[in-house]
């Protein structure tokens, strides 16, 4: 099995799923991944702020910048 990552189109998706309340079974259904798969994307890539809590989401464009940083330094 090869690796493949999210990239920002199925990352935006699962953002704005979040954001209208769908279950992550059903998130992953519709991009066609695992549901763990969509639970450790949730996981690594939320943002918690306690201070201003209307900002706690997941971001796709940043989780993109994380994966691609990532990429960079595994590959120096």
């Amino acid at each position: 099995m090869t690796h493949t990552e999210l990239d920002l189109r199925e990352r935006r998706r699962i953002e704005d799923m979040l954001v209208a309340k769908v279950r992550v079974s059903k998130i992953a259904a519709e991009i066609g991944e695992h549901r763990s798969t969509i639970y450790r994307e949730i996981k690594r890539n939320s943002y918690v702020d306690e201070e201003l809590p209307c900002l706690n989401d997941d971001y796709g464009v940043t989780a993109k910048r994380f994966a691609v940083a990532s990429r960079a330094i595994c590959w120096r």
